[in-house]
C-alpha cells in the first residue's frame, strides 16, 4: 500500500522534490525537479517547470506554461499569469560552464500578468502589479502598478489590487478601506 501524499498531483506530473507543502495542487505535465521548494496550498498549472533551487512560498498561483528557474524566489500569495517568462542568467550561452545564476525576488502578494518577462537580478515589491506583456528590467517598489517595455511605474495599487488615487500624501482604497501614505521611496500601508 502506498502512502498518501500531503499534496495532490495529476498522474502525468513528474514530481521529484520532497519539499512540497500540504494542500498544494500540481496539474498535468508539470515537472518539479529535486531540490525545488514549494509551499502549502499552491496551485501549479499545466505545463509548468520548477527547477532545483527555485523557492515557491505558500498560497502561490502559477498559471500554465511558466518555468521557475534556480535562483527565483516567490513570496507567499504571489500570482504568476500564463506564460510569464522568468530568467536567471544575464549572459546566456549554450554550454557555458561558468555561467552565473542571478537571483530574482518576487515578494509577497505581487501579481505578474500573462506573458510578462522578468529579467533576473530584480526585486518586485510586495503587492506590486506588473501588467501583461511587460518587460521588467529593474526593481519595482511595493504596491507599484507598472507596465510597458521596459516596465515603468504608472501608479499605485492596494493589497486588494484596486488602483489608488492620491490627492495629497494619504489616501483610502475605495474598494477595501485600507489607508496608504506616499513616501520618497513609494507608498506604505498605514496600520
Amino acid at each position: 500500500m502506498t502512502e498518501a501524499l500531503p499534496y495532490r498531483k495529476h498522474p502525468t506530473a513528474l514530481v521529484e522534490s520532497e519539499h512540497i507543502g500540504r494542500g498544494t495542487r500540481i496539474w498535468a505535465f508539470v515537472h518539479v525537479l529535486p531540490g525545488a521548494v514549494i509551499g502549502e496550498d499552491c496551485n501549479i498549472g499545466d505545463h509548468c517547470y520548477i527547477e532545483s533551487g527555485a523557492v515557491v512560498g505558500n498560497r502561490v498561483t502559477i498559471k500554465n506554461g511558466v518555468a521557475v528557474w534556480e535562483g527565483v524566489h516567490l513570496g507567499d500569495d504571489v500570482f504568476l499569469g500564463p506564460n510569464v517568462a522568468l530568467t536567471n542568467d544575464l549572459l546566456p550561452r549554450s554550454r557555458k560552464p561558468d555561467w552565473v545564476c542571478h537571483p530574482t525576488y518576487i515578494e509577497r502578494g505581487a501579481t505578474i500578468g500573462a506573458n510578462a518577462t522578468i529579467v533576473c537580478r530584480v526585486r518586485i515589491g510586495e503587492y506590486a502589479l506588473v501588467g501583461a506583456g511587460s518587460v521588467v528590467t529593474k526593481d519595482i517598489p511595493a504596491h507599484a502598478l507598472c507596465f510597458g517595455n521596459p516596465a515603468a511605474v504608472r501608479g499605485w495599487v492596494c493589497r486588494c489590487a484596486a488602483r489608488l488615487t492620491f490627492e495629497g500624501e494619504e489616501t483610502t482604497c475605495r474598494e477595501c478601506g485600507d489607508q496608504y501614505r506616499q513616501t520618497p521611496g513609494g507608498i506604505i500601508r498605514i496600520v
